[in-house]
């Protein structure tokens, strides 16, 4: 579980960051989530967009990514939302170092 002050950290790196992952009409589908382990695995924090067109909200979508991909959801404001996993296969390889 990420404390405040994590959470503020990574919304601050997040700020910078282009959305990777897009949910469409479709929602949150198999091809989405697996997308979205990749882009974990690879970044560890990511940014993602909910289309107009969808369904859910940008909460819902990432409530919904985080269930699947065992990430924790930092932010989610307007179509926006912003994931974080910390890189466990390669502790050697972690790309974001967080504050106690």
């Amino acid at each position: 579980m990420l404390t405040s002050k994590q959470r503020a950290y990574l919304r601050g790196l997040a700020n910078s960051l282009e959305p990777v992952l897009i949910v469409g009409k479709g929602g949150v589908t198999e091809n989405v989530a697996a997308e979205a382990e990749n882009a974990l695995h690879t970044r560890e924090l990511i940014k993602g967009r909910v289309l107009e067109s969808s369904l859910l909200t940008a909460r819902e979508a990432c409530d919904e990514l985080a269930r699947r991909t065992g990430a924790q959801g930092v932010q989610a404001i307007g179509s926006k939302f912003v994931l974080y996993r910390e890189n466990r296969d390669l502790p050697e390889e972690k790309r974001i170092i967080l504050i106690k």
